[in-house]
């Protein structure tokens, strides 16, 4: 039972010496010749300053504005709406929007040999 401090000890200098190559602020581990475990001869350098990481935890501070009521989109709409009528006025070459009307759809035209109601020589279903 005398060897558990020792080795308590052992086991706890082990370990602190283990972690010392985990620093950043320059490590020992740089300063070894590539055969001892170092860096090799054409490793690049370390940067001078530490990169900056984005500060994930932080919460961005509160909207200083409200969001849009009912009636600040009615309003919106209806601005972009007079908007578009105006670009098309001015492309339409003049004509106001009211004045424009869609395009009709053309109607079909049934063919001159057939008269309106008449069978064309289809089988009729029973």
């Amino acid at each position: 039972m005398r060897h558990a401090p020792i080795r308590t000890a052992a086991l706890a200098f082990a370990g602190a010496l283990t972690l010392t190559g985990c620093g950043a602020a320059g490590s020992s581990m740089e300063q070894l010749p590539p055969a001892l475990g170092g860096l090799p001869a054409g490793a690049p350098a370390r940067p001078a300053t530490p990169y900056q990481y984005p500060a994930v935890h932080d919460m961005p501070p509160p909207r200083e504005t409200r969001p849009m009521s009912e009636e600040d989109v009615l309003k919106a709409e209806k601005d972009l709406q007079a908007a578009r009528d105006r670009q098309e006025h001015h492309e339409g070459g003049g004509k106001p929007p009211a004045a424009r009307k869609k395009a009709a759809p053309a109607a079909k035209k049934q063919p001159a040999d057939t008269k309106k109601g008449e069978n064309t020589g289809a089988k009729t279903n029973p």
